[in-house]
């Protein structure tokens, strides 16, 4: 079973509270931010507490200097079903983190990881030509591929060209692609606050993570001598905290920021989502507890 939708949607206090109710329930977290150690208020993880009440998956994975691939969220997260399925425990996956859940939904076919053809990738994507220049080799190579993205998205181009490259097989041939939905034995339900409600949620959550702390935890994770990787430092509001203790950017400017950001994001989510016609939809937490209740206590 999965809880999922944008992000601040009530999705982990309702699961919270279902595993609480539902003692062969164990949460399975969805998130590709909430796998780093040490970023915790940012990523809205369950407190040592809440942990503690309703046994959590898939989280503190890696350390904030990694970069973290969806093919090894899928191998973890294998691991863990298999675990639950021997213990007889109910998953119950939570999250917004489309493309994870997908990985573990629909047991996607995941190309590797190639670091030496990655980072050369890199270097021709500053040189003359830029992305474009890949995104044309790319074509010639593997045009299913190509035509899927723009010529300038530089992350989408690259690891494309890099999968290609280094497996001897287009990016385009690893299973069946994203916009098939077959059938599955999951139930998906979609929390969809209104507009307004969401976005009011949103920025009362990055308010309340400022005060719990948060910059104060991106502090430390800047004085650690392994730094942070490209990708822990693009999570939401982290990214712009950096740019204040960084590069000066004023805190209220940061935060702001942060709040701007998340809502686009939430919007990018809900996209995402929408287009799996798998998913069942209701306005609340409160709806959604009452689609997922039953299904817990058979």
């Amino acid at each position: 079973m999965a809880i999922v939708g944008p992000t601040a949607a009530g999705k982990s206090s309702l699961a919270l509270a279902l595993g609480r109710r539902h003692r062969r329930a164990e949460i399975l977290a969805v998130d590709s931010m909430s796998v780093y150690r040490g970023m915790d208020i940012g990523t809205a993880k369950p407190t040592a507490e809440e942990r503690a009440s309703v046994p959590h998956h898939l989280l503190d994975l890696a350390d904030p200097s990694e970069e973290f691939s969806v093919r090894r969220f899928q191998l973890a997260a294998r691991e863990v079903l298999e675990d639950l399925s021997s213990r007889r425990r109910l998953p119950l996956l939570v999250g917004g983190t489309g493309l994870y859940l997908r990985a573990i939904v629909d047991d996607l076919d995941l190309p590797g990881r190639w670091p030496d053809v990655a980072a050369a990738l890199e270097e021709e994507a500053e040189g003359p030509g830029g992305v474009p220049a890949l995104h044309a080799r790319l074509a010639a190579l593997d045009p299913d591929a190509a035509a899927r993205m723009t010529p300038t998205n530089r992350r989408r181009v690259v690891r494309a060209l890099e999968v290609t490259l280094g497996s001897g097989r287009p990016f385009s041939s690893f299973g069946p692609g994203l916009t098939a939905y077959p059938p599955r034995g999951v139930t998906m339900v979609g929390i969809s606050p209104p507009p307004g409600a969401l976005a009011a949620r949103i920025a009362r959550r990055v308010h309340d993570q400022m005060a719990a702390g948060w910059l104060e935890e991106v502090q430390t994770l800047l004085a650690r001598p392994e730094g942070l990787s490209r990708t822990a430092r693009q999570a939401l509001g982290y990214r712009e905290l950096l740019a204040h203790l960084e590069e000066g950017l004023p805190l209220e400017q940061a935060v702001e920021a942060t709040i701007r950001r998340t809502r686009a994001f939430a919007r990018r989510q809900l996209a995402w989502f929408r287009r799996d016609p798998r998913i069942d939809w209701v306005g609340s937490p409160e709806e959604a507890e009452s689609r997922v209740e039953p299904l817990l206590e058979r």
